[in-house]
């Protein structure tokens, strides 16, 4: 089956999602009845896109079974099996999003593993896989991402003026070695104070004078999820607000929260998430606490690369996904498309169609829809007006 093929994502409706973003990129009436978190495009099992084929609408995931090879490439069958490696989204946050980490490759081998062989263990642990992600802004986008200096941390949760947090000041001002106690400080502070603790960040954060962006953030926070401890958590936090087009990068270990925006997200196809706050959900500290990397991450913001005129991708150090913006003007020429193996062309802006690059019908792209182009496909080509997000599976020696 070596063409291009229409696809047709899923909307998951979280309560956080946008009544609004996903619907009118998509050209729908706004708002929506129900709000429209994310726009899954992939084969995961827990909501696959349907790819239309020459006999009728059919589930990515049983082509990919029903013919591995074809679908994916024998190299991609190779490596991760018969599953396609990534899930691409559309991410519409119209509320924050709980903190979270997720672990490394090895260790979600060996903890689940661990967590089946053991039916008494907690289940954290959904699959073997890890599950790096990015994000690129279509939209203004807020986002928590990465340790900042434990010092800048410190004198904000100091600026509160509240003499109970002094031990998790301390923890700060020894710097990167002090903040796996503040975290843990924080996210085993007794639950019955929790509630008057929030109200007393609140109340302090309201008549500051110093700090103003990181408190306007807790008030908001608390608004959200009051009594929660991961109000304080966030303070310890990169705070980044994306202008369209720029990307953050969340390996395994790296705390993070989104806070609002629209954005296109990338992943290794895994569910594995550990929570760290912001979330009426269960946070296993202890758990949390082996996942997280206590490291300083200067600069979330990743920078793009130009790899072809009108075409652009972040490296990141995975071998389950890359992704590619391509921007097609009047002027340009078909383009090739970049990638290699099973790829998912998102359309963000315009008309663009996708083709095989010989003789092939070619397929259109409108913003919030796709394009599903096989690996038995090979080459293929991009023509029209607009800008397309094209997800693929990293090349060799990534």
């Amino acid at each position: 089956m070596a063409a291009v093929f229409p696809l047709r994502g899923v909307i998951r409706p979280y309560a956080w999602g946008s009544r609004t973003s996903i619907a009118e990129l998509q050209g729908r009436p706004s708002p929506s009845e129900t709000p429209e978190a994310e726009l899954w495009l992939g084969a995961h099992p827990g909501d696959p896109s349907t790819v239309t084929g020459p006999v009728g609408p059919v589930s990515l995931a049983t082509l990919i079974e029903d013919d591995p090879k074809g679908q994916l490439g024998a190299e991609v069958v190779d490596e991760f099996g018969a599953r396609l490696p990534y899930l691409m989204k559309v991410l519409a946050a119209a509320a924050p999003l709980s903190l979270q980490a997720h672990p490394d490759a090895e260790y979600a081998k060996r903890a689940y593993a661990a967590q089946e062989a053991d039916p008494g263990a907690p289940r954290n642990y959904t699959d073997a896989h890890h599950k790096p992600e990015m994000l690129v802004a279509l939209t203004p986008f807020d986002a928590l991402c990465g340790f900042r200096a434990p010092d800048v941390s410190a004198a904000v949760i100091e600026g509160l003026n509240i003499p109970r947090l002094a031990p998790v000041v301390a923890a700060l001002r020894a710097g990167p070695a002090g903040l796996r106690d503040a975290v843990r400080e924080l996210l085993t502070w007794p639950a019955g104070d929790r509630p008057a603790l929030i109200d007393d960040v609140v109340t302090a954060a309201r008549v500051a004078t110093s700090f103003e962006r990181g408190y306007e953030l807790a008030i908001d926070l608390a608004g959200h999820y009051p009594g929660d401890p991961g109000v304080l958590v966030a303070l310890l936090l990169n705070h980044v607000r994306l202008a369209p087009g720029e990307a953050i990068w969340m390996p395994a270990g790296n705390l993070h929260a989104y806070l609002g925006g629209t954005g296109v997200e990338i992943m290794a196809a895994s569910d594995n998430v550990l929570r760290g706050g912001l979330t009426p959900k269960r946070v296993d500290v202890e758990e949390l606490l082996r996942v997280l990397r206590f490291e300083v991450l200067a600069d979330p913001i990743l920078p793009a690369t130009e790899v072809a005129p009108g075409v652009q991708t972040w490296t990141v150090p995975v071998r389950e996904f890359a992704l590619y913006r391509m921007a097609l003007t009047s002027t340009t020429p078909p383009l090739r498309l970049p990638g290699a193996g099973p790829r998912i062309v998102l359309g963000a802006s315009g008309d663009v169609y996708v083709a095989e690059a010989v003789d092939g019908t070619p397929v259109e792209v409108t913003p919030g829809t796709a394009a599903y182009v096989p690996a038995e496909t090979g080459p293929a080509t991009v023509a029209g007006v607009g800008e397309v997000f094209v997800a693929s599976v990293a090349a060799p020696g990534c």
